[in-house]
């Protein structure tokens, strides 16, 4: 772990990236506060207020404007350049990103006429045409100070990208708080034509729009989904920045990104593009592509709820209207009403769609009308694909264009019925596109079936990970009188034993009189929970919005109207308390009661025919309702657009069913669910609350129903990754106790291995670090003990990390924390111990002779670990290596090293060649005997040599065999399970080289894309190997043994293909 990095090591780290990696221009100003006034600093400015390059932007300008007037010119970077103020930043920011994604239009006159010419500012189909300037330290005299830009990017030197950088050991957040903030300040002209911000400190890396909070800002740290992150190693070596600019900062991608991955909501909110938004917005693009090919089963889009879907769908559309020849149309469909409404505002607000333009049809005749029609955008119910085919036989064919793309969003609850069917009848040339958050899964699996194959997977677990979205506690709050209810629980167990509980399912239930409604909707149950929202809802730390969940409508405006009289009830009450209290207790009693006067409460339902009567037959009231939620205000607002307002009185709503999908409020943290609801229903409903929001640091589920069980199912099927089960969701009530359990289980678990953690307590500071450090050497020595260790102590930083503020506030202690902590530390390499840190470096310094500083190559076949740099054993001296081992104080420390180096040496070698396998599992054989205690210590460490020995040897035998890599996995597939002489044995060599030739050289002829699944092409494959094998293989190869190996290397082709390694792919 390096313990500290410099400002200026991540400046120099940067720029040296952008100059040799990316090929941009540099240069690096005078930082001396004595350089700021003079213009001598090769930036070509004539005016230090300048905050672009007017040399570089008038000859690139010139450059992708051929023929344009340099008059022209000039006018189009005067406009450009026209300073700003603080408060008019956002607007002119527009204006130009308008300006560089379209184009600039100047008026000027020609032949005593008035004419125009669109100017472009950057050119996107060639972004080799531009001109990308990187500078460091540039002096900007401002409004009121001088300002000086660690680093900024220009593209014809307009400044796009705004970097700023802290030392190692500096929050990140103090470069967005300390040092964006005071720039909009001091020189607004910067921002005006800026896209990107970049904060950094080394070990974390955060981008965001300029206006956007810091809660908004995001890391980018991988290249394509499939890159595996290990953020422990990034952060403790500092990489986060070198992610970043190796991807983000590539020329072609930060082009596209500008182009087609920013957005403004109406005019003001600046959004642009997540790491994962982006990758799997291109990944759908390059599916769409493919489309003939796909025979139009796009793909499925699933991303987390939360995570920026919507507009991720906003990015897709528009990226495809203006990079893909064709006139295409996009209808876009959904299964509810609001859901519909939300889509589509999306796209007028960022102004894909016109505001009033005509894509929204009434009924299932205008869909049918639209749909003959070339119109650019449709948004549609699904059930506007409603026939009726007893009176009107089979659904007719409305379009039969293959440049339809029909996105369906939330597709998993819509299209496996008959109106599915229909639509899919209706445009039978379309392609198909399926967004979800959650999927189904199970016996009702059918996205992929329709939709084609996931393009890009998103989950909870990772959006949680990335900082996309919030981490979400769980608090069960289940009335006593339920608890006490046993039939309940048995209904309750009986309803959730299906796959799903949908709305028509929940309405057969309630018609059927089940025990489970009658419970629920019990006064005295809703009694005690209105009670208890009213008690929570005032007394949480974060007070952001919240939803009250309901089963039904009635029981929606019910629970209404109880926490409106609790309201009352607890203001008299608190203004009771307060006349008795101290000083300190009438200040929070005050504040509460202020609070509690802001509130405003809705109820939130849908609208159908003779409800005033149906309510009113309940005692209930809907008229006042129903006109408070079709109120506009006259700013033009909905109740909505009042919810998604932080700042509006609206504050707590009661639903029952809309609002639970699509719908997304950043301010909301508090969910009260008093519905039963499992599975995807249950995972879009509790996702409500874990949008990221100013101030919020999670979000809150409160549990009237004791769903938590089948919360945890939902959540392992749809938030976590096989690689990180951990469920994304905590009981913060539990959390302490769970803490201590931890810990007890961590502590015995460590004893009954003879370490004794207290051993450590009754020691002088000095020793009792050796002491730990000897623990630590013992946990190392075996996996298993490894392993269970890092499980444990993982789970107890876990819960201690989650605990806060609890854990301090309750002044909670335990003796046998720290020392677990450092421990646990040390493998989370979180810690910086001098003495073991040498010993992993005397091993590290041996090993690293047979690394070579070059990292594989893109362009060669790729049978390296993706990333990582080539070991050649050649250079690698075993001598050497047990020698150090003898002498080791941490020895294993040190074997810990040597194995990872073996293991990664393994990967690189199979890669190259499969039948190499046998020496992975000769290693495994060594561990799992030594593991077992079968195995001495000195035989493991020989055993461990030797193979490094043999793997040498292994690594020469191509050259020996006078072969290449391709050939001798040919040649080993061939002879494997033969027993052949000497001119036998060179008959399959040349056996193997020719077809390696052969295969090479009609490689494009027919291994093509996806070759595999075509049986033609699988055969004519198979042909080109039978033929060439035919020619060389000796007589020892009988019919049957033939055939085997021409099947063998067949289906060994079609592996290398599907996984994509090797020269195959």
């Amino acid at each position: 772990m390096k313990a500290f990095i410099t400002e200026d090591d991540i400046e120099l780290g940067l720029m040296e990236i952008l100059e040799k990696t990316h090929h941009y221009s540099i240069i690096h100003c005078n930082p001396s506060p004595d350089a700021k006034d003079t213009l001598l600093d090769g930036t070509g400015r004539t005016d230090k207020a300048q905050c672009y390059l007017p040399e570089v932007m008038k000859e690139s300008l010139q450059a992708i404007n051929p023929g344009v007037d340099a008059s022209i010119i000039d006018k189009a970077i005067d406009t450009l350049t026209q300073p700003a103020t603080e408060s008019t930043i956002i607007d002119k920011n527009y204006i130009i990103y308008k300006a560089i994604r379209e184009g600039l239009t100047c008026t000027f006159r020609k032949n005593g006429k008035d004419d125009f010419v669109t100017i472009r500012l950057i050119d996107f189909n060639t972004p080799s045409n531009n001109t990308f300037t990187a500078v460091n330290q540039m002096w900007i005299r401002g409004h009121y100070n001088w300002r000086r830009p660690d680093v900024l990017i220009f593209i014809n030197g307009m400044p796009l990208v705004f970097i700023e950088l802290k030392n190692g050991n500096v929050p990140v957040r103090q470069a967005y708080t300390k040092n964006l903030k005071s720039y909009l300040t001091d020189v607004p002209n910067l921002f005006t034509m800026n896209q990107i911000c970049i904060l950094s400190n080394g070990l974390e890396t955060r981008l965001g729009a300029f206006n956007a909070g810091y809660e908004f800002f995001f890391e980018w740290l991988k290249n394509s989904e499939e890159d595996v992150i290990d953020r422990d190693s990034i952060r403790d070596n500092a990489l986060s920045i070198k992610y970043m600019a190796d991807s983000f900062l590539n020329k072609e991608t930060l082009i596209d990104y500008i182009e087609n991955f920013i957005l403004f909501e109406n005019k003001h909110i600046k959004i642009i593009a997540k790491n994962h938004q982006y990758l799997g917005v291109n990944n759908l693009f390059g599916s769409l592509q493919r489309r003939e090919e796909l025979n139009g089963k796009i793909g499925v889009f699933w991303h987390t709820q939360g995570s920026g879907k919507s507009y991720s769908m906003v990015m897709f559309a528009r990226k495809v209207k203006r990079k893909m020849q064709g006139n295409f149309t996009f209808l876009v469909v959904t299964d509810r009403e609001d859901l519909d409404g939300q889509i589509l505002k999306n796209f007028i607000r960022t102004e894909v769609v016109g505001v009033n333009d005509e894509c929204r049809p009434k009924n299932s005749e205008k869909l049918r009308s639209f749909l003959q029609t070339n119109k650019p955008f449709i948004f549609s119910l699904i059930h506007k694909f409603g026939w009726d085919r007893v009176t009107k036989g089979d659904y007719p064919i409305l379009s039969t264009r293959n440049d339809i793309i029909v996105m369906v969003d939330e597709a998993h609850r819509t299209q496996y019925n008959t109106l599915g069917e229909n639509m899919r009848a209706a445009l039978p040339n379309a392609n198909f596109i399926a967004f979800t958050g959650t999927p189904l899964l199970g016996s009702k699996r059918l996205t992929n079936q329709w939709f084609g194959n996931y393009v890009s997977e998103y989950n909870f677990a990772q959006s949680v990970e990335d900082g996309a979205t919030v981490p979400l506690f769980y608090s069960r709050r289940v009335p006593t009188v339920d608890l006490a209810n046993k039939d309940l629980q048995k209904d309750m167990e009986a309803l959730m034993k299906g796959e799903e509980l949908n709305d028509a399912e929940m309405q057969k239930l309630e018609n059927s009189g089940s025990r489970i409604f009658e419970v629920i909707k019990r006064d005295d149950r809703l009694e005690v929970v209105a009670q208890d929202i009213v008690k929570h809802f005032i007394n949480r730390g974060y007070k952001g919005k919240g939803m009250v969940v309901s089963i039904d409508k009635f029981t929606a405006v019910t629970m209404y109207d109880k926490v409106q009289r609790y309201w009352l009830e607890e203001q008299k009450n608190l203004i009771k308390r307060r006349n008795d209290a101290t000083e300190e207790e009438k200040k929070k009693i005050q504040e509460t009661l202020d609070y509690m006067k802001t509130v405003e409460m809705a109820v939130v339902i849908s609208e159908e025919s003779d409800e005033v009567e149906k309510f009113q037959a309940k005692g209930l009231d809907i008229t006042s309702h129903r006109k408070k939620m079709n109120e506009i205000t006259p700013e033009g607002y909905d109740i909505e657009d009042r919810f998604k307002d932080p700042d509006d009185p609206l504050q707590l709503v009661f639903v029952c069913a809309m609002w639970l999908t699509g719908f997304d409020v950043p301010s909301l943290s508090t969910l009260y669910l008093d519905k039963p609801m499992k599975g995807h229903t249950l995972m879009q409903c509790i996702a409500r609350a874990n949008r990221c929001f100013e101030g919020k640091k999670c979000g809150l589920i409160v549990d009237y129903v004791n769903v938590f069980k089948w919360m945890k199912e939902a959540l392992g099927s749809y938030a976590v990754s096989p690689d990180n089960p951990e469920m994304p969701v905590k009981d913060i009530e539990s959390l302490l106790t769970m803490l201590e359990e931890s810990i007890t289980m961590t502590s015995d678990f460590l004893a009954g291995e003879g370490i004794r953690i207290e051993e450590a307590f009754n020691e002088e500071s000095l020793d009792k670090l050796d002491l730990i450090r000897e623990q630590y050497d013992r946990i190392v020595e075996k996996d298993d003990v490894k392993n269970k260790f890092k499980v444990l102590s993982n789970t107890m930083i876990n819960l201690y990390e989650a605990s806060k503020p609890e854990v301090f506030e309750r002044h909670w202690t335990d003796t046998r924390f720290a020392a677990l902590k450092y421990l646990h530390d040390l493998f989370d390499n979180t810690v910086n111990d001098e003495k073991l840190e040498r010993a992993k470096e005397k091993m590290g310094a041996l090993l690293n002779q047979s690394v070579s500083s070059n990292v594989l190559c893109e362009d060669k076949p790729n049978y390296g670990i993706k990333g990582s740099k080539v070991i050649d054993l050649s250079k690698l001296d075993v001598k050497d290596l047990e020698k150090e081992l003898k002498d080791a104080e941490y020895k294993s420390v040190e074997i810990e090293n040597l194995r990872e180096f073996i293991e990664k040496t393994l990967q690189q070698m199979i890669n190259r060649n499969t039948t190499r396998v046998s020496f992975s599992e000769r290693y495994q054989g060594i561990i799992n005997r030594y593991n077992a205690g079968s195995t001495e210590s000195e035989d493991y460490y020989e055993q461990l040599l030797q193979l490094i020995e043999d793997l040498k040897k292994e690594n020469n035998r191509a050259y020996e065999e006078g072969l290449t890599e391709e050939e001798l996995e040919i040649y080993d597939l061939l002879v494997m399970g033969k027993h052949l002489t000497k001119a036998e044995d060179q008959k399959v060599k040349l056996a193997a080289k020719h077809l390696y030739d052969t295969l090479l050289t009609k490689k494009a002829e027919l291994m093509v894309i996806e070759w595999y699944k075509d049986e033609q092409t699988k055969a004519l494959v198979r042909d080109t190997i039978s033929a060439e094998l035919d020619k060389d293989l000796p007589d020892a190869y009988d019919k049957d043994s033939f055939n085997s190996k021409t099947n063998l290397l067949l289906n060994h082709f079609m592996d290398m293909s599907i996984q994509g390694y090797g020269w195959v792919a």
